[in-house]
């Protein structure tokens, strides 16, 4: 049994590779890679559509659902090693490796927030025209939703000044990134003290 789970931890870990190769590729658009390329759609194509069919993982034109993939996959990675190299696992253990997946997607998208924001205002600062050049329209379309709802949520009847919106919204996800974060360590702790 030990055996079985360290060959499907370590058969999940190469499966997560390829889809992390897959993922890539696909930003890249122009010439067909080849054969080996086409062998690796085949294998990982089934299981990224499986998550596409959630509207709930699509923003926009962005599609979250690779990361919900990968996610999951690595879920069932850290349960397969676990019970492979300890030979046990409790209830606690996996419920804190759910945490801790969760909070890796819910932390990327936030500090992608931050990222967008943060360049938002550095053109801001820096006088950019955001429709001059496709890069600065592209971050503008991703920063008003973000900032658009960060207004709604703190100063829903107001009129804020676009710099004051920018840089508070900036803190807020900030300061929500560290106390969120900070309270996962701390369930992750007490969940992976549970003995059932």
């Amino acid at each position: 049994m030990l055996f079985f789970m360290r060959l499907l931890g370590t058969l999940t870990s190469i499966y997560m590779l390829l889809l992390f190769i897959r993922i890539l590729l696909a930003w890249f658009s122009g010439p067909k890679f080849g054969r080996p390329v086409e062998l690796l759609c085949r294998i990982t194509d089934p299981y990224l559509h499986w998550f596409r069919r959630f509207p709930s993982l699509r923003a926009g034109t962005l599609d979250f659902s690779p990361v919900a993939a990968l996610g999951l996959l690595s879920v069932l990675n850290n349960i397969c090693i676990t019970l492979g190299y300890s030979g046990s696992i409790t209830l606690g253990r996996i419920l804190a490796l759910l945490l801790s997946t969760v909070w890796s997607a819910v932390s990327f998208f936030l500090g992608f927030a931050i990222i967008v924001l943060v360049l938002r205002l550095a053109a801001y600062l820096s006088r950019q025209n955001v429709y001059q050049r496709p890069i600065w329209g592209i971050i503008d379309a991703f920063a008003r939703p973000i900032l658009f709802r960060i207004k709604q949520i703190f100063f829903p009847n107001r009129l804020v000044n676009y710099l004051f919106g920018i840089v508070f919204s900036i803190a807020a996800l900030l300061l929500l990134m560290l106390g969120l974060g900070f309270a996962v360590r701390l369930g992750v702790y007490f969940l992976q003290g549970l003995r059932f």
